[in-house]
C-alpha cells in the first residue's frame, strides 16, 4: 500500500496499471473545477443568470424560446474560459497516451481542457462550448474560426454544440464510448458522482466487461461502493503519482 497525497494506493490498483494496455477515462466537472471552472451546480449567484436557474438559461425550451439569450449565455461562460488552463490532472491523463496503447477520454465537460492538454479523441458526451452546430442542416463550425450566428451552408440559425436540459446525447457518441468501455482493462471515473444516465452507465459497462474500477473524487459517491478502488481527493494530485 503506497500512500501518495494522504490517500493509499493498494498494491492491486499498481499492478493492474502496470498490466494494462486500455484505460478508460470518464470524468466530470470536478476535474475542470480544479481548473477554476464554475460548475454552476454549487450554490450563490453562479447558479442564476438574469434571475433564471441554471436548468432553464440551459435548456431545450430556452433555445426555442430565446435564442440569443441563450448564446447570450454561453458567451458569458465561455469568456470566464478564455484563462482557463488544463490542472496536473488532465496534463497527466493525455500523458498516459504514451504509456498505455489506448487510453480512451470520454468527458461530460464542454470546456475542451482535454484536447488543450494534449489529449487525442476524446469523447465528448455533452458537446463543446467552442462550437457552433446549425439548428437545420447540423453544419458544425468552430467558434474560433467563425463568429457568425448563421449558417454559412443554409442561412438558418446557429446556436452552440452542447447538450442542454432536454436533449439527447450526440448521435453515435454514447455508442463509440460504451465500445471503448467494453475493451478497458482498468477504468477512471474521475470527478463525477456517475449518477446521470446515459453516461452513468460507462462504469457499469466497463466493470461488467472485466476492468477494475477505480474512482477519483473529493468525496464518496453513490458510484464508491460499485468501484474496486475509492481514492478520495483532487485529481490533480492524485492522477499524476498513479504511474
Amino acid at each position: 500500500m503506497d500512500i501518495v497525497a494522504g490517500v493509499s494506493i493498494s498494491r492491486d490498483l499498481r499492478q493492474r496499471l502496470a498490466e494494462a494496455r486500455n484505460v478508460f477515462v470518464l470524468t466530470g466537472a470536478g476535474i475542470s473545477a480544479e481548473s477554476g471552472v464554475p460548475t454552476f451546480r454549487g450554490g450563490g449567484s453562479s447558479l442564476v443568470w438574469k434571475g433564471m436557474p441554471f436548468e432553464i438559461i440551459s435548456s431545450a425550451g430556452m433555445l426555442e424560446r430565446n435564442l440569443p439569450e441563450v448564446w447570450e449565455w454561453f458567451d458569458y461562460r465561455r469568456n470566464l474560459l478564455q484563462s482557463v488552463e488544463p490542472n496536473a490532472g488532465h496534463l497527466a491523463i493525455a500523458s498516459w497516451q504514451d504509456r498505455f496503447q489506448t487510453v480512451s477520454v470520454v468527458t461530460q465537460n464542454i470546456d475542451g481542457l482535454h484536447q488543450k492538454a494534449g489529449s487525442r479523441e476524446v469523447i465528448e458526451l455533452h458537446g463543446s462550448i467552442w462550437r457552433a452546430r446549425c439548428t437545420t442542416c447540423r453544419a458544425r463550425y468552430q467558434i474560433w474560426q467563425y463568429e457568425g450566428r448563421e449558417c454559412v451552408s443554409c442561412g438558418d440559425p446557429l446556436r452552440p454544440d452542447v447538450v442542454l436540459f432536454g436533449e439527447m446525447l450526440p448521435a453515435g457518441a454514447f455508442e463509440m464510448a460504451s465500445e471503448k468501455a467494453v475493451a478497458a482493462d482498468v477504468c477512471f471515473v474521475v470527478g463525477t458522482s456517475a449518477i446521470v444516465y446515459p453516461a452513468a452507465g460507462l462504469p457499469e459497462i466497463a466493470r461488467s466487461s472485466g476492468a477494475f474500477l477505480v474512482e477519483i473524487n473529493p468525496e464518496r459517491t453513490p458510484l464508491s461502493d460499485y468501484c474496486d478502488e475509492v481514492l478520495t481527493g483532487k485529481a490533480g494530485e492524485l492522477i499524476p503519482a498513479l504511474l
